[in-house]
């Protein structure tokens, strides 16, 4: 469950490369704060996925719900 949510989450994300500073940057735009950038575009994905899962783990270990992506439910906060 919690892969597909993860899928789900990084095929909403968006990147772009910044000319002016030389280095991608990519975000998924329905979740507040998950963006990252690197200097190659994969480099870049790679690192948003790993900002991705700390960012469930931190929601989760907070209580806080996650969003519905794509009809991907995320596990609801453990009491």
């Amino acid at each position: 469950m919690l892969t597909a949510y993860i899928g789900a989450a990084m095929n909403r994300a968006r990147s772009e490369f910044l000319l002016d500073d030389g280095i991608w940057y990519a975000e998924i735009p329905e979740l507040p704060g998950v963006w990252a950038d690197g200097l190659s575009e994969e480099d870049c994905l790679q690192r948003l996925r790993e900002v991705l899962e700390e960012w469930i783990t931190l929601r989760l270990s907070w209580r806080l719900p996650l969003p519905e992506i794509d009809g991907h439910v995320p596990p609801a906060p453990a009491d």
